[in-house]
């Protein structure tokens, strides 16, 4: 994809053009960038997570909330109102006004990227717009990703609610919802980034389509994700800090709660769901080796190679985060890699769909 963000097109408003002057190629490299910051605001995502900060901003201002405290008043107001919810009742009670500042550092700039990634998104498809530069077929696609992005900002603010009145934490179910609802647009954004290049390359192309193997895949690595999600939200990747069986057993006599129903125990015990996130990662090492292998005979081979690339590496990071007893920088690296790995997965996919509509 190195070659995608070479881009001409620079962002000014001369006059509307009176004919439409598609700039595929140009409009395909903004919405890598804009691809890369939600990578961005996903690693910095870990970090809150793992540094408990998701709740140290206890408001949602999507415009005025930009602005951070500036003075020790308003500094003081922010902590009070931390100091209202069950978390800090819980955990935190003497906590320190610069403490606080620390954890509100993460979540702010969690929520600053967010709105970056709005502002940035909308300059650039206001800018093609008026250059009459967005490609035939590509305008609802536009709208489709703007309209996510303000979903996920809705879906964040849900999630941030979970965890104000009654729990200590945000919802882990809330957690994994904001999780995909966010790779959903790193991955459509890059999707529609790959057919915009092929359309440079070739006027003649025709988007590429989702195949069955490359979905099967997709659908395998988001459930891992999601269980991820859940293993985060629910503190499950303490639960045992060895590999590969937990403590001296495959599986922990008394981890399956017998009162409980399968589901809830997949969903809400962090034995059972520590226990699946460790194996169905194999069944996800299966299923994009073999999207991979396939990319390659489509011609794709760089695509196939990152394809295998990442998956080694996530394998060794989710093995490394256990055993170091979840080690923040080892635990960030990990969810970055995943997020990195689908990026590839969607690019092996892509090759395939392309191959697929390639005309004879």
């Amino acid at each position: 994809m190195s070659e995608a963000l070479a881009s001409p097109t620079i962002l000014r408003l001369p006059g509307r053009p009176a004919a439409p002057r598609p700039a595929p190629r140009a409009f395909g490299a903004w919405l890598l960038v804009v691809a890369a910051m939600v990578l961005a605001i996903v690693i910095v995502g870990g970090i809150t997570r793992l540094t408990e900060s998701g709740l140290s901003i206890v408001e949602w201002d999507p415009i005025l909330g930009a602005i951070p405290p500036l003075t020790h008043a308003q500094w003081q107001a922010a902590f009070d109102g931390y100091k209202a919810i069950p978390q800090y009742k819980a955990f935190n009670q003497g906590m320190t006004l610069e403490g606080f500042q620390h954890i509100f550092f993460w979540e702010y700039l969690h929520r600053l990227i967010a709105r970056g990634i709005g502002t940035v998104l909308l300059v650039v498809l206001a800018v093609f717009w008026w250059r009459r530069a967005i490609p035939a077929g590509y305008g609802w696609r536009a709208i489709a990703i703007f309209a996510l992005g303000g979903l996920q900002g809705v879906v964040g603010w849900w999630m941030v609610y979970s965890g104000l009145q009654f729990r200590t934490e945000v919802s882990h179910i809330r957690l994994a919802v904001h999780l995909l609802t966010a790779l959903l647009i790193y991955s459509y954004l890059i999707w529609t980034a790959l057919d915009l290049f092929a359309l440079a390359r070739n006027p003649a192309s025709q988007p590429a389509r989702l195949v069955p193997l490359a979905a099967a895949a997709i659908l395998i690595l988001a459930l891992q994700i999601m269980l991820g999600a859940f293993t985060a939200g629910l503190r499950a990747g303490y639960a045992f800090a060895s590999w590969p069986k937990m403590g001296e057993e495959w599986f922990p006599a008394g981890g399956w709660n017998s009162g409980w129903s399968t589901f809830r125990n997949l969903v809400d015990n962090p034995i059972a769901v520590q226990f699946v996130h460790r194996w169905w990662a194999w069944v996800a090492l299966v299923a994009v080796v073999a999207v991979a292998r396939f990319a390659r005979q489509a011609g794709n081979n760089r695509a196939a190679a990152a394809i295998v690339v990442a998956v080694i590496a996530q394998i060794l990071l989710g093995i490394a985060t256990l055993l170091t007893g979840v080690q923040i920088e080892v635990a960030v690296a990990h969810q970055a890699v995943a997020t990195v790995l689908l990026g590839t997965l969607i690019w092996g996919s892509h090759a395939l769909g392309a191959a697929e509509t390639r005309p004879a």
